[in-house]
């Protein structure tokens, strides 16, 4: 009989053949999201406080230890039971909270997001009737996730972080149609025993996530496809590919109904055009700009957990900022930094250092500038004192993002993106100093955003070390916006 867990069940639910290569050949996954499920034990261990306390199956016990232990709890009279396991008829889940009532355990499903998504329905449906197998007498079904409303004051207020929804009639309506699927799995796992299923790539791939196995089953996927298409909808790039077209050749063959963008990327991957540049919108743009000018790049972290007053779940913290100071056009540029200390509130020394270096009524120089808008809007309201110079500086904003945006200027290496990452290397594709790939440690806002937090967790050495790294990429972000609008001033004059 094939075993099924929780986290089976609700692969194959959202494709069989995800379970199939998860059995089979899971080291072809994309483990990309190994910061994701750190986020969720993070989470998952504060929540088991929720009800007060509590004990714990222990993991290394073994799936077999941990249904032992949670039998002896459950004897005992523990009241919450954290990792409550049960296994019936090859089935196997363990409960997050199992949280006693006067009628029976309340079956609670912990959950790092801040809001409910139909695959949790599934997962708590599998584990009720896992658990009503058993014997259990489930008196409720309950989904405790992140109140993203919260704002912490003070110590951790766990009933406000956590909101707890009662989903116990939705799940109650699903049990005959999980008696169906755990069927439907087993006889799909048994027909593909001894060989690798078939099965086209669809919408199922991202929904309700991205699979981990989508760069396996897409490798048949020429460059350029259909789904590199910028801004084009999912359900329309599918329709195209069950038709057939699926190449940029395909597309241009077929007559697909493009906007200007879209047909100026297919075209230039086609035809290997230049780069397309329009001077009048490049120069327009540039006449917005005043000098002295600041290049200005915020890097943040997002904790699920607010660490500080005044933080939600999830809010972007500032701990860093680059600044690249052109005193007039073509200038060589004065860099200034600043770096928080990892541990402490980030917030306010970098709002005080921010102030002093941008003086008032200057012209400072974002890309995609409304993500550091929303961080000076965010710093402007936690600190009252400084509210009026921070939005003096929000105000006198302008966004090097958008000739790439309106593609006033775009070429063929930029793809379906006008992120600097794409931009850079397309205007500059041999210079090694401006390769992010060149950089040591910390190559992207994903890795900085870790290795901020996690700094503690170090050496003083250690420390150091990722302290120069991350210096040395958001420095790259700034004096990146410098060598791109070099670039435009190039072109415009030419």
């Amino acid at each position: 009989m094939f075993y099924l867990s929780k986290s089976r069940y609700t692969a194959a639910l959202q494709c069989p053949k995800k379970l199939w290569m998860n059995t089979f050949k899971p080291e072809l996954a994309d483990d990309s999201a190994a910061a994701v499920f750190a986020v969720g034990n993070e989470v998952g261990d504060l929540a088991r406080k929720y009800f007060g306390n509590y004990v714990l199956a222990d993991f290394d016990a073994g799936f077999e230890g941990m249904i032992e232990q949670t039998r002896a709890f459950m004897e005992q009279g523990a009241e919450n039971i954290a990792e409550a396991s049960f296994s019936v008829d090859g089935l196997f889940c363990s409960v997050d909270i199992l949280h006693k009532t006067p009628t029976g355990w309340d079956l609670v499903e912990v959950k790092s997001s801040t809001g409910l998504k139909d695959t949790y329905l599934d997962d708590m449906a599998f584990q009720y009737f896992v658990l009503t197998q058993c014997g259990v007498r489930v008196s409720g079904v309950y989904n405790l996730h992140i109140n993203r409303d919260y704002v912490r004051r003070g110590d951790l207020d766990l009933h406000g972080l956590f909101t707890k929804e009662d989903y116990t009639e939705t799940v109650l309506r699903k049990q005959a149609q999980v008696a169906i699927n755990i069927a439907d799995i087993r006889r799909y796992m048994a027909m593909c025993d001894d060989f690798e299923p078939e099965r086209d790539i669809g919408p199922w791939c991202e929904s309700p996530y991205k699979c981990t196995y989508y760069g396996y089953c897409s490798r048949h996927l020429p460059e350029n496809n259909v789904f590199d298409l910028q801004r084009f909808a999912k359900d329309k790039q599918f329709d195209l590919y069950y038709r057939g077209i699926v190449s940029y050749e395909d597309i241009l063959a077929h007559d697909v109904k493009l906007n200007k963008a879209q047909l100026l990327q297919v075209k230039s991957a086609v035809e290997h055009l230049p780069p397309h540049i329009d001077k009048k919108g490049i120069r327009d743009f540039l006449a917005q700009l005043t000098y002295p000018l600041y290049h200005l790049d915020f890097e943040t972290y997002q904790p699920p957990v607010p660490q500080h007053d005044g933080e939600r779940p999830y809010m972007q913290v500032p701990f860093q900022y680059s600044l690249h100071i052109q005193r007039t056009a073509g200038a060589e540029p004065e860099h200034r930094e600043h770096l928080g200390i990892a541990g402490t509130d980030p917030r306010r020394a970098l709002a005080e250092q921010l102030c002093r270096d941008i003086p008032k009524d200057v012209c400072s120089l974002a890309y995609n500038m409304q993500f550091e808008k929303m961080i000076i809007r965010q710093l402007a309201e936690q600190f009252p004192d400084l509210t009026e110079h921070l939005m003096n500086i929000h105000d006198h904003m302008k966004d090097l993002m958008l000739p790439f945006q309106k593609r006033y200027y775009y070429s063929e290496a930029m793809g379906k993106s006008y992120s600097i990452k794409y931009v850079l290397p397309a205007m500059y594709p041999n210079e090694p100093s401006l390769d992010y790939h060149n950089l040591v440690g910390i190559h992207n806002g994903g890795e900085a955003m870790a290795a901020f937090p996690d700094l503690p967790n170090h050496t003083p050495e250690e420390q150091a070390v990722i302290r120069k790294n991350l210096l040395a990429y958001c420095g790259l972000d700034t004096y990146a916006m410098v060598k791109v609008l070099e670039k435009l001033y190039e072109f415009a004059l030419s």
